[in-house]
């Protein structure tokens, strides 16, 4: 599975792995489905809800990296 970064666009996350939704969904990103929100980087959408973007990167890649 290959590992995302601040500049992965999320679309591409939830394209690659459905299951990352619930980590976007925690930090109030509830239009996943908006296509703005798709097409927002990591990066862009943590500044925006004010979450650690590195935290979050850290999380997924855990969680990609487990299953």
């Amino acid at each position: 599975m290959a590992q995302i970064t601040k500049d992965t666009i999320i679309g591409d996350i939830l394209d690659m792995d459905q299951t990352t939704a619930p980590f976007f969904l925690e930090m109030g990103m509830h239009c996943l489905g908006c296509p703005s929100a798709r097409g927002e980087s990591l990066e862009q959408a943590c500044a925006v809800h004010g979450v650690d973007a590195d935290e979050l990167v850290g999380k997924i890649n855990a969680h990609l990296a487990n299953k």
